[in-house]
C-alpha cells in the first residue's frame, strides 16, 4: 500500500517507525511547507514538497496517507491538514503500535495513531484523527471525540469525556466521570477533578481556568 506522509516533523517519524513495524506499507514520501526540507530525507523517506502536491499524487494512484504533524498545544492544524487529504479523498491510515494494548470491545475511529505502550480499555469509544500518545491510558468508558491529542503519560479514568478538538498535555490525569469541552487545553502534570468548559486552558494540581486556548 503506498502512503504519503503529511508533514516532516517529529511526530511523522513516530508514525513511519510504527508503519514499518507494522508491515504493508510503502513509504512514497512525505510534504511539509518548510522549504529548508525540500529534498531531504526523514528516516529514509524523501520530503517532496508541500501540500499542494497531494491531487497529482492522488492521480499517480497515491490513495492512503497519514498525518505526520502532532496536535501539541493546538490541535487545529492537523484537524486542517486531516480535512484537506480526506476532501482529496485519500484514505487515512490507522498507525497502532504492535506495542499497544487496546481492548477488543473499544471503538476507533477513521485513521487512529495508538503509540507504543498506550493502553485503550473496554467499551472506550475513539473519534477519527485521535492520538493516543506514548504510554497514555484511555481507560474503560471512555469517550473521546474527533481530533483530540491524549498526550504521552496521560491518564483518562474510566467514563471520561473529551470533546472535539482536545488536548490532553503530557502526564496529566483526569479522575472518572470528567469531561473535557471542546476545543479545550489540559496543561501537562495537570490533575483535573472538575469538568473544564469549552475552548479553556486548565493547569496545576487541582486544574484550574487558567485563560481561554
Amino acid at each position: 500500500m503506498r502512503v504519503v506522509g503529511i508533514g516532516a516533523g517529529g511526530h511523522a517519524r513516530v508514525v513511519i517507525e510504527i508503519l514499518r513495524l507494522s508491515g504493508g506499507y510503502e513509504l512514497t514520501g512525505l510534504l511539509d511547507p518548510r522549504r529548508e526540507l525540500w529534498g531531504d530525507r526523514v528516516l529514509g523517506v524523501p520530503v517532496l514538497g508541500d501540500d499542494g502536491l497531494l491531487p497529482g499524487l492522488y492521480a499517480q494512484g497515491v490513495y492512503h496517507a497519514f498525518i505526520g504533524l502532532g496536535g501539541t498545544g493546538d490541535t487545529r492544524p492537523r484537524q486542517r491538514l486531516y480535512e484537506l487529504a480526506r476532501g482529496l479523498g485519500f484514505e487515512i491510515v490507522a498507525a497502532i503500535h504492535p506495542q499497544a494494548v487496546i481492548s477488543p470491545s473499544a471503538k476507533l475511529g477513521h485513521g487512529p495513531t495508538v503509540m507504543a505502550g498506550a493502553i485503550i480499555n473496554a467499551a472506550a469509544r475513539l473519534g477519527d484523527n485521535v492520538i493516543v500518545n506514548t504510554g497514555a491510558i484511555v481507560e474503560h468508558d471512555c469517550v473521546i471525540g474527533n481530533h483530540v491529542h491524549i498526550a504521552t503519560g496521560a491518564k483518562l479514568a474510566g467514563g471520561v469525556t473529551v470533546a472535539d478538538g482536545a488536548h490532553i498535555g503530557i502526564g496529566a490525569t483526569i479522575r472518572q466521570g470528567i469531561r473535557i469541552g471542546s476545543g479545550a487545553l489540559v496543561g501537562a502534570g495537570a490533575v483535573v477533578v472538575e469538568d473544564v468548559p469549552d475552548g479553556v486552558v486548565v493547569a496545576g494540581v487541582p486544574a484550574r481556568v487558567m485563560r481561554r486556548a
